[in-house]
């Protein structure tokens, strides 16, 4: 991309990075990936064809070869001989060099004689290279040739060896007998050779020996280099011709119609500056393409002339939503007062220490927390979660603490302050919105805590023992589902430097990319990380765990804890006094 912009450029620049220019050379580079591409499937088709009647002509003079040696000489004495000796040889030394006068004798038999007659009868056709007698021997991983006709300075005696590879052996040696048999290599002496052979079984049945023919496959790699490059003579022409021809229509049917819109579009925004009413840039074009760029400019004309109808709306509704975002901000002010936030809460009672956290997942949430005192040694503690988010579940919550409160003023139990509340909210609940709530009443002097569950998450609750586990209390149906509910109480004994722990689903729900959800586990882990720390510091362990966890994921749902740990008395003497002694 150039650094400068269209307007910073040259004549000569604009010319160099205009559309025409662009057009062309997307051309020319889609005719050259085109041409590539045919090129690389003709050369693909004709290599596959050539090798293919190589592969077809190799196996067929491997074929013939074994039926007629089949009919003129016995091969198996001979390869049995000539794979003992060698055999023999390398059992003493795997590395050992190869002794052509222990297997001279060989090339005096009749038999060897007339093998490398009947196959040097095959030496003579077009693309052959060789064609032998040889046996594979998985234990050295090598092919040890038995018969070899060939009479020039290539020519492999009895016994002599050359190492293959595991893949190829085991594909000669367990050849089902189903289509063509042969392996294409390339050699550094012979350069690409296709080797096509058939086996020879014994009278047990058992392969012993193949006969294997080497085809040259040098011609299919000459074709190829004449193919590409008369190939890529023929596409730099038609991709030249076809560019060329491209450019000239993309000039008319494209390139000009785009640079009047522009021009329009510059002289409009020109015209909107200088306050100027003029409000026919587009019509006035008339461009006839008969297609998308013709539909651009009668889009842009309509545009120009809708604009100012626009303009009216857009500032009304620019307006209105800085209002909502203003009346949001106040509402999660008013929200967020609603709350205790003045830390500590209750510097007239050493027997105990809370703090609670929220985080909405919106500007305003459903989930809320309070704690109050009912009387001197008595105090409420409420952690709810209101169905939904946003405004309406910030009003459900509010009327909701308020009913709750209320009714916990009026000194009775856990269970009859929710049953309380359930029956109110359920006697006028049109939008059928509920709200989930844990409430205990901490009798301050004893460290005990009544308390009752309409559908919460289970407390969490740090004993003597140092760490945090979850009372899995008897849960009630969640409030301003069904009136007339009963719920139970159940009791809490909190010994001095216990701790409680209450949360809302958006903890335990939370989401964590592809790790699935938090869950109560790494919530445990987490309070479990520092069992000694203060409530702020119990919270913000929570917090940071679950940040590290969801990362960059938004998040879904409302978050809320409250943290109590019970000092009671005879805790706040020995922090006092660390020699006193009961």
């Amino acid at each position: 991309m150039p650094e400068k912009t269209i307007r910073e450029m040259s004549e000569q620049e604009r010319k160099r990075h205009s559309l025409a220019s662009r057009v062309f050379h997307s051309t020319i580079i889609g005719s050259i990936i085109l041409g590539i591409t045919a090129l690389l499937i003709g050369l693909g088709m004709f290599s596959y064809s050539l090798v293919d009647q190589y592969i077809s002509e190799g196996f067929s003079l491997s074929e013939n070869a074994l039926h007629i040696l089949n009919r003129t000489v016995d091969i198996e004495p001979l390869s049995e001989a000539v794979m003992q000796e060698y055999r023999a040889l390398r059992a003493a030394d795997e590395n050992t060099a190869y002794d052509q006068e222990r297997f001279l004798s060989f090339t005096e038999r009749e038999d060897y004689q007339t093998i490398c007659s009947v196959m040097s009868e095959y030496l003579n056709f077009d693309q052959v290279e060789f064609v032998y007698l040889a046996m594979y021997d998985e234990n050295t991983l090598s092919m040890v040739y038995i018969a070899d006709p060939d009479d020039s300075e290539e020519h492999m005696m009895p016994g002599e060896w050359e190492s293959v590879s595991k893949e190829g052996m085991q594909r000669f040696l367990n050849w089902d007998g189903t289509g063509r048999l042969y392996e294409i290599d390339k050699t550094e002496k012979y350069g690409w050779l296709c080797t096509t052979g058939v086996p020879f079984r014994g009278s047990d049945g058992e392969i012993k020996a193949f006969i294997l023919t080497d085809v040259s496959l040098a011609n299919v790699v000459n074709g190829m280099k004449s193919f590409f490059w008369q190939y890529t003579a023929g596409v730099f022409l038609i991709m030249n011709l076809f560019g060329y021809l491209l450019i000239q229509r993309m000039k008319k049917t494209l390139v000009e119609p785009i640079n009047a819109i522009s021009q329009a579009a510059q002289d409009y925004v020109k015209d909107r500056r200088e306050g100027n009413d003029v409000e026919d840039h587009f019509s006035s074009l008339n461009i006839k393409t008969g297609d998308e760029i013709e539909n651009l400019s009668l889009v842009m004309s309509d545009m120009e002339r809708d604009l100012a109808e626009h303009e009216e709306d857009l500032t009304r509704v620019t307006a209105e939503k800085e209002r909502i975002n203003t009346e949001l901000s106040l509402a999660n002010r008013i929200q967020t007062d609603m709350l205790p936030n003045i830390y500590p809460a209750f510097p007239e009672y050493p027997e105990f220490d809370i703090y609670a956290y929220s985080k909405p997942a919106r500007e305003v949430g459903g989930d809320f927390y309070d704690y109050f005192l009912i009387d001197q040694d008595h105090l409420c503690m409420v952690m709810a979660d209101v169905s939904g988010k946003g405004i309406p579940a910030a009003l459900f919550m509010m009327a909701s603490k308020i009913i709750l409160s209320n009714n916990a003023m009026m000194n009775i139990s856990p269970s009859a302050i929710l049953k309380n509340t359930n029956d109110l909210i359920c006697s006028n609940n049109r939008e059928e919105m509920f709200v989930t709530v844990w409430l205990g009443i901490l009798e301050i002097s004893t460290g005990k805590i009544i308390a009752a569950n309409a559908g919460h998450e289970y407390p969490a609750v740090m004993h003597e023992n140092g760490r945090y586990e979850l009372i899995q209390d008897k849960h009630g149906f969640v409030i301003g589902g069904i009136s007339n509910l009963e719920y139970t109480d159940y009791e809490i004994v909190l010994k001095p430097g216990s701790k409680l722990f209450l949360y809302t689903d958006g903890i335990s729900e939370a989401a964590g990319g592809t790790s699935g959800m938090f869950g109560t586990d790494r919530m445990l882990d987490a309070l479990n990380s520092e069992p000694d720390a203060d409530v702020r510091k119990v919270i913000e362990n929570v917090q940071e765990r679950l940040s590290g966890f969801c990362g960059d994921t938004e998040q879904s749902d409302d978050i809320t804890m409250l943290c109590l740990e019970y000092k009671g008395k005879e805790k706040m003497r020995n922090e006092a006094d660390p020699h006193h002694q009961k």
